[in-house]
């Protein structure tokens, strides 16, 4: 238990400052109501039709490729500082390793070039 007592006061601690900053919030902070913060927000468009309408794809094909270009990069970054530091990848493995990694970029560039094809990257 000795081990645990700044534990014990620091998540005492952190818990009363998040109290007290959401009671202070709402002690001082601005209760005016207007119609326009009433409205409901989403996707950066005002609504002006039923929720149920609709929504245009693109929005999601956007995102999705930017989770996938992101993790490209989350497995090349790691990738090239192994492969040109001293003591990264082992030497009878490197030239295996630098095929995958062609065949991965390949991989990417098809679906670059789906993605364009199919028009994702053009703006309306």
């Amino acid at each position: 238990m000795e081990g645990l007592t700044p534990l014990l006061i620091y998540t005492v601690l952190l818990v009363g400052f998040v109290i007290t900053n959401i009671a202070a919030a709402h002690l001082v902070g601005p209760r005016k109501k207007t119609p326009v913060k009433q409205m409901p927000y989403e996707s950066g468009m005002d609504p002006i039709n039923d929720a149920r309408q609709p929504y245009d794809v693109k929005f999601y094909l956007v995102a999705i490729l930017f989770l996938v270009f992101d993790v490209e990069l989350l497995f090349l970054y790691p990738w090239s500082v192994s492969a040109f530091a001293a003591a990264g990848i082992p030497v009878e493995l490197r030239d295996t390793v630098f095929g995958i990694m062609l065949v991965f970029m390949f991989t990417l560039a098809i679906a670059y070039a789906y993605a364009w094809r199919k028009g994702v990257f053009k703006w309306r």
